[in-house]
């Protein structure tokens, strides 16, 4: 399963079970937001990380 977090030079988001979820919170610690269409936009810096979790 992949998780997904937005990282900017000065916070680390959660991790989260869809990409879109990640995208939804971003705002929060200042990553990017969501445009009035719903795409996601990046702020300058922001880096997505992801990684595998084994399934339990």
């Amino acid at each position: 399963m992949t998780q997904y977090r937005f990282i900017t030079p000065n916070r680390r988001g959660k991790w989260y079970p869809s990409l879109g979820d990640a995208q939804a919170r971003a705002n929060a610690i200042g990553a990017g937001y969501l445009d009035a269409s719903g795409n996601f936009v990046a702020y300058r810096g922001t880096v997505l990380e992801f990684r595998e979790k084994a399934p339990t």
